[in-house]
C-alpha cells in the first residue's frame, strides 16, 4: 500500500505521523512510504533519516495526499488537509468527532474510510473495562504535563495566584483537584504528590476508586464524584484538572460555571478533556501559542495538543502504540473491517456507535 505521512499543521504541533523506525516497519513489510519534506522536523528527524530507511521525500502536502492511499496523521485534518482528501482515501489519526460534528460532516460528504486512534479498543476477558492503546500515551503524557503546566500558570507573572504547590516549611502547602481517576488522572495525580501538593481526586466508578486508594493510601484523598462535593472542595483549589473520559463521547460537565465563580481569584483550571468537549463548563478551546485565558478570575488552560509540546517523546509514544495497527490497516486495507472499534466513518456514514450518537444524538 502506499502509505502518506503530511505535515501537521495545527498550531505549535510538532509531532509527527510516522517516525523513521515505523516508516522501516512498513518498507520492510512491503509497502510505500511518502512524507511531506521537513514533516519530522519537529520531533527531531531530518529528511535525510525517513531517506535512509526507504521513504520518498515529497515537497508538499498536495503531492503527499495525491499518491497516498492511507494517510497517517496525528492531529484531525484542517481545512487545508480536507481539500486534498478524497473518497479513495484511508485516514488513520485522532479525530476526536464527539466535540467536532462539523468535521464528522465534512468527511462523511468525502465519502473516504476515517479511523480514529481514540477509539482502538484492547479486548480481553481479563480487562474489567475498555482498554484504548492508542489513547494510552497520550493520555499519560497529558496527565503528567498537566501539572508542571498548571504548577507554572500559578506563578504570579503567569496570571495565577502566585503558589507554589509544594509549599515550604511553615506555609500551607497547594491544592490540587483532579477530576477523574483513569490514565490522565492517575498520573496527574502521581505527578502532584511528587510535588508535595495536596491532592483531591474524584472518581466515579466505586470499584476505581479503591484501586485509587490503595494505589496513593494518605498521599491523595480519593472521593466519589459527586456534584455538590467537588464545588465545596473547588472552593478551596489552587488547581484543577479536567480528565474525563467517555470513549467516543463528550464527557459530561463536572466543574460548573457557578462554581467557578466562587474560585480563588488566580486559581486555575486546566481541562485535558478538551479534545472530547472538556469536562469544566467555562474552558474552551486553546493553542500553545495563545493558551490561558481568564473568566471569573479564574486562569483557564484549554490547549487541545498538549503533548504536540514535547513532540521527541510523544512521537515515539504514540508509534510505539499505533504501529501495530498501521501495519494491518496497511496490509488489509478497509474492506468491512472495523480496525478493533477504530472505524469512525465509513463512506457517508458514521458507524461508530458512541461517536455517532455524540455527532448525531
Amino acid at each position: 500500500m502506499k502509505i502518506g505521512i503530511p505535515k501537521e499543521i495545527l498550531d505549535s504541533e510538532y509531532r509527527v505521523g510516522l517516525n523513521p523506525n515505523s516508516v522501516l516497519a512498513l518498507v520492510g513489510a512491503g509497502h510505500k512510504v511518502f512524507i511531506q519534506t521537513e514533516a519530522g522536523l519537529g520531533s527531531g528527524y531530518s529528511d535525510e533519516n525517513y531517506l535512509k530507511v526507504g521513504a520518498q521525500v515529497l515537497p508538499s502536502a498536495e503531492e503527499v495526499f495525491g499518491i497516498a492511499d492511507l494517510i497517517i496523521k496525528v492531529k484531525q485534518p484542517l481545512a487545508s488537509d480536507l481539500k486534498y482528501l478524497e473518497s479513495r482515501h484511508i485516514l488513520f489519526t485522532y479525530l476526536h468527532l464527539a466535540a467536532n460534528p462539523e468535521l464528522a460532516k465534512d468527511l462523511c460528504k468525502i465519502g473516504l474510510c476515517a479511523y480514529a486512534y481514540e477509539t482502538v479498543e484492547l479486548t480481553s476477558s481479563s480487562f474489567s473495562h475498555k482498554i484504548l492503546p492508542a489513547l494510552l500515551p497520550m493520555s499519560e503524557i497529558a496527565g503528567r504535563m498537566s501539572v508542571q503546566v498548571g504548577a507554572h500558570f500559578l506563578e504570579k507573572a503567569q496570571g495565577g495566584r502566585g503558589v507554589l504547590l509544594s509549599g515550604v516549611p511553615g506555609v500551607q502547602k497547594g491544592k490540587v483537584i483532579i477530576l477523574g481517576g483513569g490514565t490522565a488522572g492517575t498520573q496527574a495525580a502521581r505527578q502532584a504528590i511528587g510535588l508535595g501538593a495536596e491532592v483531591v481526586i474524584f472518581e466515579k466508578n466505586p470499584l476505581r476508586i479503591r484501586e485509587l486508594d490503595q494505589l496513593f493510601g494518605q498521599n491523595a484523598h480519593v472521593l466519589n464524584s459527586d456534584l455538590n462535593l467537588i464545588a465545596e472542595q473547588a472552593e478551596t483549589a489552587d488547581l484543577i484538572i479536567g480528565a474525563v473520559l467517555i470513549p467516543g463521547m463528550r464527557p459530561p460537565i463536572l466543574l460548573k460555571e457557578k462554581t467557578i465563580q466562587k474560585m480563588q481569584a488566580g486559581s486555575v483550571v486546566l481541562d485535558i478533556a478538551i479534545d472530547q468537549g472538556g469536562c469544566i463548563e467555562t474552558i474552551r478551546p486553546t493553542k500553545h501559542s495563545e493558551p490561558t485565558y481568564i473568566k471569573h478570575s479564574v486562569l483557564h488552560y484549554g490547549v487541545t495538543n498538549m503533548p504536540g509540546a514535547v513532540p521527541r517523546t510523544s512521537t515515539v509514544a504514540l508509534n510505539n502504540a499505533t504501529l501495530p495497527y498501521i501495519l494491518e490497516l496497511a496490509a488489509t486495507g478497509a474492506t468491512n473491517q472495523n480496525l478493533h472499534g477504530g472505524l469512525n466513518i465509513k463512506g457517508s456514514e458514521i458507524v461508530q456507535a458512541e461517536v455517532k450518537k455524540a455527532v448525531l444524538g
